[in-house]
């Protein structure tokens, strides 16, 4: 059996209308051009809609596409259960929405053999509400005060890391430490203590402009903006809080 270089996994939670708009067909198409071998992991959520039933509609038949159904947990968890079934030397997230095309993985192949965490980073946010644009800005300056300075956007679901390495590091995170219920979607900063943690052990984090256009059809996840926005911002300083404890300096 062939070595599995890459892994791509996506998390779902009630992605029907996306998934109705053929958005595995667009990502499939582009991996069958792809000259390394490959896998793909749709890690569901506890979706409540058809989102389980439609995607094993599209992988029937195909190879290296699977589906991976879970508890309700959240995003980190989702990817977390990816996280832990990846048989790929580097594991790549990325969104059902694919606002970041999966084409855009083509300016992040370069950087495979020289770095172990690439992520990308959007100069521009086409077709988003200007109440979002201007919310990204608030959250990107209040966060480079207080941490990862040199990182231009730490929210951009298009990264990829060396499997060996996210698979140790992503279950220390935080967000799994606590007892919450989730309930429906929400927003998290997870990405900004995976970073961090990540540049506190050293890491050389690369990051890579790529192409992004709001093409989420999933009205329902703009609900609530401003209340996940708070709750991102309160995360963000739970991240620098726990640093100046001392909390990451064994990670």
């Amino acid at each position: 059996m062939e070595q599995v270089v890459l892994t791509i996994v996506i998390p779902c939670y009630n992605e029907q209308i996306n998934l109705e708009h053929g958005v595995l067909k667009e990502v499939y198409s582009y991996l069958e051009t792809l000259k390394i071998c490959w896998e793909l992991l749709i890690s569901d959520d506890g979706s409540e809609d058809r989102s389980k039933e439609l995607i094993k509609q599209f992988l029937f038949g195909k190879e290296n596409v699977y589906l991976l159904e879970n508890p309700h947990g959240g995003k980190p968890a989702a990817i977390l259960a990816g996280v832990n079934q990846a048989r790929g030397e580097y594991l790549l997230f990325t969104d059902m929405d694919q606002s970041t095309p999966l084409k855009e993985l083509e300016k992040l192949l370069p950087y495979l053999n020289s770095h172990d965490v690439i992520i990308g980073s959007r100069l521009d946010r086409k077709n988003a509400p200007f109440y979002r644009k201007i919310g990204s800005v608030v959250f990107k300056l209040f966060r480079k005060l207080i941490l990862l300075p040199q990182i231009n956007d730490t929210q951009c679901g298009f990264k990829m890391f060396r499997t060996s390495l996210v698979r140790e590091v992503f279950p220390k995170l935080d967000y799994f430490k606590g007892n919450a219920v989730i309930r429906g979607w929400r927003v998290t900063s997870f990405d900004v203590e995976l970073l961090h943690i990540m540049q506190r052990r050293g890491i050389v984090i690369k990051e890579v402009v790529v192409d992004w256009e709001d093409r989420d059809r999933n009205q329902s996840k703009s609900k609530g903006y401003l209340r996940e926005s708070m709750e991102m911002l309160k995360e963000v300083i739970k991240v620098k809080y726990n640093d100046l404890q001392g909390k990451y300096r064994s990670f």
